[in-house]
């Protein structure tokens, strides 16, 4: 099928414009600038679209209305397999330390069933927002036994084929720290030929970090995996892991394919040794990724006035060339209560905790949940241009001043050649496959209420 999309508004490109994008079989085949607003004969409104309807037309004109395109919104950094844990799993403290250690004791109690459940939940809700690929950071508590720890990866690796043609999904999971055994880096690469993505971790929790960090390392030049860590998620400015991280990196040849994460210790040390350590991942060529409603939950608990809020430096970051993009994290689990895997929402919280308003910077905002951690992520056709996927979200909105004042809950989302969403909530799917795991996942994970066994 061929279908025309006129008088479209792509942020991305060139705001005093309207283009005319054409896609057939799922790809751009053009998209060309209008010289204004036109009319065309026979074209359907937005408001007015509805699939079903013209299922056997060879051709579609659809109106947008000089409504607002954006290529699939990427998440670089989720955990989908913990989302909808907090009726299980709490936090009396609020700090990392109580959720990192009541989530341990929890996870061997949890089934591989349960676990394909959470994630494909918080997998489809930031689908219908617009997302098309999401990082997800994998459980992967090695210390309870090889079992436990496999059960997330094979949960993980089911889900992701089960919704290939909805998202993207690429997996990382969370290596042990303190002082690894070889025994527990078997589990790791294990995991690896069982066909994870890549490689994570939180070394700076460690009392070896360097060494863990380096373990790391081996593992993914062994395998070719790319590395995602988190860094340095700390109010203390003298937790640094992300030097070590950067010398490994250009060491190892691994420019363009380490991502680290959080960087919240940065914004608790002075500006000379922050801007050393910038200058240092700029030199790697590290990608980067803040995680501002997390970080703004948890961090500063232990202070008095004034307050850490633990938000990277988001504006220093981006100024050095660091490609950095904002991203979800957890959703309503003991590191997060909150959330609900809305880039739009996380861009709106990176604006109020960096201080971005500016016209300039809601711009920044919309490239750092699109096309920036679609390069971290290394995805390629991505973006709306001739030859790529065409894989999109319309908002209701004709700018991004109106998309983060209004987040507008209207959004129509496009992948794989098939509407999946048009205009309606969550639950208005499009594609009846995709109607039926959502209707399994919301009864199977709820907030505290019945559960029953995942159909997909």
């Amino acid at each position: 099928m061929k279908m025309l999309l006129y008088n479209v508004r792509l942020p991305l490109t060139d705001e005093a414009r309207l283009y005319t994008a054409v896609a057939e079989e799922g790809v751009w085949s053009s998209v060309e600038p209008q010289s204004g607003a036109v009319m065309v004969a026979g074209s359907i409104p937005l408001d007015e679209w509805k699939p079903d309807a013209y299922a056997q037309a060879d051709e579609i004109v659809i109106d947008v209305r000089e409504n607002m395109l954006l290529p699939g919104l990427v998440d670089a950094h989720m955990h989908l397999d913990k989302s909808f844990t907090l009726p299980r799993v709490g936090n009396e403290s609020g700090t990392l330390e109580e959720a990192v250690r009541n989530y341990a004791a929890a996870s061997p109690s949890f089934t591989k069933e349960e676990i394909k459940a959470r994630i494909t939940r918080a997998a489809m809700q930031a689908i219908s927002f617009g997302t098309s690929a999401i990082r997800t950071h994998l459980d992967f508590n090695v210390k309870a036994g090889r079992d436990v720890a496999l059960r997330t990866i094979e949960a993980a690796l089911e889900v992701k084929e089960a919704l290939a043609p909805y998202v993207t999904l690429q997996l990382f999971p969370m290596c042990p720290y303190n002082q690894l055994s070889s025994a527990e880096m078997e589990v790791a690469e294990e995991a690896i030929r069982m066909g994870v993505d890549g490689l994570g971790g939180a070394p700076h929790l460690s009392s070896t970090q360097e060494e863990d960090i380096d373990a790391i390392f081996r593992l993914a030049e062994r395998y070719g995996r790319p590395i995602d860590l988190h860094t340095d998620e700390s109010d203390d400015p003298n937790i640094r892991t992300v030097s070590h991280i950067a010398k490994r990196t250009m060491e190892y040849g691994f420019t363009g394919r380490v991502t680290v994460g959080h960087l919240c210790s940065l914004a608790a040390m002075p500006d000379e040794v922050a801007g050393h350590l910038i200058g240092r991942m700029a030199e790697a060529g590290l990608g980067a990724v803040t995680l501002p409603g997390a970080n703004l939950y948890l961090q500063g608990r232990r202070d008095g006035f004034p307050v850490r809020r633990g938000v990277t430096r988001v504006k220093e970051l981006l100024a050095a060339g660091i490609p950095l993009a904002a991203a979800s994290d957890n959703i309503h689990d003991p590191f997060h209560p909150f959330g609900r895997g809305d880039l739009v929402l996380i861009g709106l919280v990176t604006a109020y905790a960096a201080h971005m308003g500016s016209p300039s910077d809601l711009r920044t905002l919309l490239r750092m949940i699109t096309d920036i951690p679609a390069a971290v992520l290394g995805l390629t056709d991505y973006g709306v241009k001739a030859g790529n996927k065409a894989d999109f979200v319309i908002f209701d909105g004709r700018s991004p001043e109106e998309l983060f004042t209004e987040l507008p809950e209207r959004r129509w989302v496009y992948r794989g050649g098939r509407w999946l969403k048009i205009a309606a909530s969550r639950a208005g799917w499009n594609d009846s496959a995709l109607s039926f795991i959502w209707d399994s996942v919301t009864e199977a994970v709820s907030f505290g209420g019945s559960r029953r066994t995942l159909k997909v």
